[in-house]
């Protein structure tokens, strides 16, 4: 598809693979002949609303159809992480490397089959940020020890 044919973050990246070179084909043409042996799920992350559709729904009945372990980034494709709502289709995660801080719904009942093991990865968000009056947020050294955390 066109760069046209995306909301304006896919557009922008799609005309940035396109200015660096990188071939990008139709993910429908492509999962079927691979065999991964680790599938890196980023497909919709925290701004999802509503059940995955269309190709993202395709690639995630995809990958939740092959052998090789799944590692959900922020968090699994097709969880909504505020309330822990698990739509259909949604992926299935070995493991969820979530971001910055935990979100809710990654710990919501029911979604830990979804989310798989659980770790918090820092991603450098400054102090002062969290304590800023919009979000009144005391957060501690949660890092002091490890750039990646295991909450479960």
């Amino acid at each position: 598809k066109p760069a046209a044919a995306f909301s304006p973050i896919p557009a922008h990246q799609l005309e940035i693979l396109g200015r660096m070179k990188v071939p990008v084909a139709p993910a429908e043409a492509l999962a079927p002949a691979l065999s991964p042996d680790l599938i890196v799920d980023g497909l919709i992350g925290y701004s999802l609303t509503g059940a995955p559709r269309d190709s993202a729904a395709a690639l995630i009945r995809w990958a939740n159809g092959q052998a090789a372990p799944v590692l959900a980034l922020d968090a699994p494709s097709g969880v909504d992480t505020t309330t822990g709502t698990v739509f259909n289709p949604a992926i299935i995660a070995t493991a969820t490397m979530t971001l910055a801080l935990p979100k809710a719904g990654l710990r919501a009942p029911g979604v830990e089959a979804h989310v798989g093991e659980l770790y918090l990865a820092d991603i450098s968000v400054p102090p002062a940020l969290y304590a800023e009056p919009a979000l009144a947020l005391t957060v501690g050294p949660i890092f002091a020890a490890a750039d990646i955390v295991r909450l479960r």
